[in-house]
């Protein structure tokens, strides 16, 4: 067998047929082979692989998270197999959920040094997995964030604010119902940047939460979702990666009649499109309609 082939070369059509025995270097004995030419049943401490079976490589996706961020495994669902999070977190900043606490997790150069530790094992793609932190500064804001990630190294950059406008846009929507888990004065920061971008939202509704936010539960997300959504809506999105929503959004859609989005659904569709795959979900509007586009 091959020892001088590149990781990653493809097998030949000779080796595809080889197989390769795995044993213990120091105590286990050479199993030989009988008159077949075949290893012997049962021999001990060995292990046979077929060469027919690919090597899983892995492409990798950079998170660069808020430092109180507690979902990782939300982000994980929407991954393929194939696809690696290197997940890496933001400073400290020792203030409640506010307009300043977003203020502080949009630092530039905070983000850039996130970033940089992150490009180690070659990302596709870094995504700024933080909603507010992404939307407090404005339209202006959320590029200069975005800059700062690819200023940094990053082949190419998301950000939470970046991709629900992305979405929206792919959705062709321009009326949406907003829920937050914020305080008024951090989700009117969230209607200003929506309305930069010519979204209008018809109707919010706040938690007012100063912390703990991944505490929040289903049954209150969707009853928040219900007292916001209005006939003019024409979706509904749920601020905040802090806030769980995998598993609700497809109940939401069927409930409403309607898209529903959610900050880590748009993240990681944002960054997963950016390298030219598709997130792992059923029944979710905005991943089924994009995978048929893409498909068509």
């Amino acid at each position: 067998m091959r020892t001088d082939r590149t990781a990653g070369e493809p097998v030949s059509g000779d080796e595809q047929e080889e197989r390769v025995l795995l044993k213990h270097p120091e105590t286990a004995p050479d199993p030989g082979t009988d008159a077949n030419g075949a290893t012997p049943a049962g021999s001990a401490d060995v292990v046979e692989l077929s060469a027919l079976a690919e090597t899983p490589w892995q492409s990798g996706v950079g998170i660069v998270a808020p430092y109180d961020f507690a979902l990782d495994r939300e982000l994980w669902r929407w991954a393929p197999d194939d696809v690696s999070l290197y997940v890496t977190r933001l400073p400290f900043v020792p203030v409640p959920v506010t307009v300043d606490q977003a203020s502080a997790l949009s630092d530039g150069d905070d983000v850039a040094r996130a970033t940089r530790n992150l490009l180690a094992p070659e990302p596709l793609v870094v995504g700024y997995a933080c909603a507010s932190g992404s939307f407090v500064h404005g339209a202006e804001g959320q590029q200069r964030l975005r800059q700062s990630i690819l200023d940094a190294g990053a082949p190419a950059a998301v950000t939470t604010s970046g991709a629900t406008i992305q979405a929206l846009e792919a959705l062709d929507v321009r009326r949406i119902a907003v829920v937050t888990p914020y305080v008024d004065s951090v989700t009117e920061r969230l209607l200003d940047f929506l309305s930069e971008h010519g979204v209008e939202p018809v109707s919010s509704v706040g938690l007012g939460l100063l912390g703990h936010i991944w505490k929040t539960t289903y049954s209150e997300v969707v009853q928040a979702v219900r007292d916001a959504d209005r006939p003019d809506a024409e979706a509904v999105f749920i601020s905040c990666t802090n806030v769980l929503t995998y598993d609700i959004i497809a109940p939401l859609e069927r409930m409403l009649g309607k898209p529903v989005i959610a900050a880590n659904q748009v993240t990681m569709w944002a960054a997963l499109q950016a390298m030219g795959r598709q997130p792992v979900a059923h029944g979710q509007h905005l991943v089924d309609a994009t995978a048929r586009s893409t498909a068509a």
